[in-house]
């Protein structure tokens, strides 16, 4: 009941996003368009922050998560402008709305030929958001009736920072209701909120440096955010050429014999949800996934297969060896250290073991017994996690393996 109100407040808010953005562009196209060397300024910036908007490299539900921190802040910022230079900004709600539509549009065009546009709920968010601001940050100028009691300076200043963090987090909370999926909100939310400081900031910066400076203020207030996107841009792409290094030893097991065909994604899909159900975002998730991809890199050093792969059958000793080997592997292909070490660790006791080490561990073992029950269906599902708890005492963090518990669950109701 609680998920199924929650969708249906995400499916209003997209729907008056539709009417607000429908009803700026006609608003705009029957009266003109007023001050238009602002409004193209503006629109620039909007347009060049899509344009160099960077997708990231981590795999996730929903797909890719891009970032354009640029295109937002000037959006937000032209909704909360003033005036420029000596110069009071006449442009209402629907305007700002508009501009930052059509910059936004403008910009995505390229990604959109290339296949790489993010989902269509982003122009949609930024519109309700630029709205918003725009409807309140109005009465803060001129003859508003917020104006004439909130005088320039630290006051206005705090009433600007308020409000454009107060839609960035709204921003934030409507995007993650839209891509989490059952309790994966709060992680969803969480790895969405980092940025929203940043992105108010400069949107409140950029309201008061062209009020100041005019808008030459754009490009000074601009660059910094442009340098940074394009510093993200190249760490997504280094970070996504670990991708293929990845997949090809995780698929070297599976080739050799050591494991069963297609063990390392599911195990990976699946500490991937058990690692959201725990709390963990952005990096920690990535590292889990690759830990998981990897697990069984060692295995390539046996002279003779383990059946079925399943090292948990092994002396401590052997699987010891077989992780260490794992994680050397990992270490000289120049993964980072703390996917090696969540590899090495697989054989240690799940109190020294790094929260992703233990996740890896009990999914893995998991994805082992399931493939090794004489049993199908709902019933080696119970088995196998019965099988888990069993072994809680050195083994298997409960936490882990009541997170797992709760996944498969929910997979089966699906």
């Amino acid at each position: 009941m609680r998920r199924r109100t929650a969708t249906r407040l995400v499916a209003a808010a997209y729907g008056a996003a539709a009417l607000v953005s429908g009803g700026a562009l006609c608003i705009t196209l029957w009266q003109g368009v007023t001050q238009p060397g602002i409004a193209l300024a503006f629109g620039l910036v909007v347009a060049v922050g899509e344009l160099a908007r960077v997708r990231l490299p981590e795999a996730r539900v929903g797909g890719p998560r891009t970032t354009g921190l640029l295109s937002g802040a000037g959006a937000l910022g032209y909704a909360l402008c003033g005036q420029v230079g000596d110069t009071p900004t006449v442009h209402g709600p629907a305007q700002a709305v508009t501009v930052a539509l059509v910059g936004s549009l403008v910009g995505l065009t390229p990604h959109v030929a290339l296949g790489q546009a993010p989902p269509p709920q982003a122009p949609a968010r930024l519109a309700l958001g630029v709205g918003f601001a725009a409807l309140c940050g109005q009465p803060l100028y001129g003859d508003g009736w917020l104006g004439c009691a909130v005088e320039p300076g630290a006051l206005f200043t705090c009433c600007l920072l308020a409000l454009a963090l107060l839609v960035g987090c709204l921003d934030a909370l409507l995007a993650a209701a839209t891509d989490a999926h059952g309790r994966a909100l709060r992680a969803e939310l969480t790895a969405r909120l980092v940025t929203v400081p940043a992105l108010a900031a400069t949107a409140v910066l950029l309201a008061l440096a062209v009020a100041v400076a005019g808008l030459w203020a754009l490009l000074l207030c601009c660059a910094p955010l442009l340098v940074i996107q394009f510093a993200l841009r190249r760490r997504a792409s280094v970070r996504a050429t670990h991708r293929p290094t990845l997949d090809s030893l995780a698929r070297a097991p599976e080739v050799a014999g050591c494991t069963p065909y297609g063990h390392a994604r599911r195990v990976a899909e699946l500490s991937r949800a058990v690692g959201r159900e725990l709390g963990l975002t952005g990096g920690e998730l990535t590292a889990l996934e690759y830990a998981a991809l990897t697990h069984d890199v060692g295995q390539l050093s046996l002279a003779d297969p383990v059946p079925g792969g399943a090292t948990t059958a092994l002396e401590p000793g052997r699987q010891r060896r077989i992780a260490l080997l794992g994680g050397a592997v990992l270490r000289q292909a120049g993964v980072r250290w703390r996917v090696a070490s969540a590899v090495e660790a697989q054989a240690d006791p799940y109190r020294e073991q790094s929260v992703t080490a233990r996740v890896v561990r009990t999914v893995g073992a998991y994805d082992d017994l399931l493939a090794g029950s004489h049993s199908t269906g709902s019933a080696a599902r119970q088995e196998a996690l019965h099988t888990l708890r069993t072994t809680t005492a050195r083994d298997h963090e409960p936490r882990v393996v009541e997170a797992l518990s709760r996944v498969v669950a929910r997979a089966a109701d699906v």
